[in-house]
């Protein structure tokens, strides 16, 4: 195995004393130091050669090197240049089943890149590896967005096997009418079923956040994407409702952009649907919110 692989705290220490490297915060420059919770993150992607991995936030290449040896081929994004050149060092003699962007995996907070999406599809074909999966220690930063936009996004994803922080974790995975729960939630779980595969104290990462973290599994749900249908529509409708969060349905529906509806128009769908005026957007589950964007889109 690589040495990249061991990617233990002595290791990293010792390699960023020799790079002159330090982490950096605010790109959420964590690394996951503890190879037993590594070993569990892969072992939650069920990675096979028929599967091409897409990797945000190469750091080191440890994650990397342990895709490599288990998919067809990987698709890995890395903002930080110095970190870009260790991850390329770490693959150097896997030229054939590897893309290494030293680039945004995001366009902006609403698209993939779109280099990124066509260097999956490319080394798909390349490979012959039939299907697509997300695999990744992901930055803070970037989590909810990436995640976000491969669920709407064609790429078709079996599942995504994720590190993100705590707090996203319990918002991906919120139940009705407890306070994480809201667009992140209904829209994840309208799209995919969503899973916690373990809470990761802060002691499991070199340099340790100041919060917990955690594994989590999400499964694309084709039969759920096609009950949603227009995918980018509803995300839409769901951040346009969730701005007005304090307000109730009523007002909430009334105050959308553009001023479709009157308040008497929104009384009037809502009687339909069943669904008092008075109740707030958090006290719907997704099904609900689906039929409240049918209604008022």
């Amino acid at each position: 195995m690589d040495p990249a692989a061991h990617q233990t705290l002595s290791y990293l220490r010792n390699l960023f004393e020799e790079r002159g490297l330090r982490p950096k915060n605010k790109l959420g420059q964590n690394f996951l130091v503890d190879l037993n919770l590594l070993a569990l993150l892969l072992r939650a992607a069920e990675l096979t050669r028929d599967d091409v991995v897409l990797e945000v936030g190469s750091g080191t290449g440890g994650l990397t090197v342990r895709l490599l040896e288990r998919a067809g081929g990987v698709v890995s994004v890395e903002v930080d240049s110095a970190f870009a050149a260790l991850t390329d060092e770490a693959v150097s003699e896997r030229r054939d089943r590897v893309v290494l962007f030293h680039a945004d995996a995001l366009k902006n907070k609403n698209e993939l890149n779109p280099d990124v999406i066509r260097a999956i599809a490319d080394l798909k074909r390349r490979t012959g590896a039939p299907h697509f999966k997300v695999v990744a220690n992901l930055p803070y930063a970037v989590a909810v967005p990436v995640i976000s936009n491969v669920l709407l996004s064609d790429l078709d994803a079996e599942r995504l096997a994720v590190t993100v922080q705590w707090e996203i974790a319990e918002r991906l995975t919120a139940e009705v009418c407890t306070k994480p729960y809201g667009a992140l939630a209904v829209l994840t779980q309208s799209l995919a079923d969503v899973t916690v595969v373990r809470r990761l104290p802060p002691a499991v990462f070199w340099p340790r956040p100041q919060v917990d973290s955690a594994i989590v599994l999400i499964r694309p749900d084709a039969a759920k994407r096609a009950r949603v249908g227009d995918v980018h529509g509803f995300r839409h409708f769901l951040r346009d409702l969730y701005v007005h969060r304090r307000k109730n349905l009523r007002g909430a529906l009334a105050a959308m952009p553009g001023g479709r509806f009157g308040k008497e128009e929104v009384d009037a769908k809502l009687a339909e649907l069943g669904i008092e005026g008075t109740t707030r957007a958090e006290a719907l589950d997704p099904e609900q919110h689906l039929r409240l964007c049918r209604a008022f889109v």
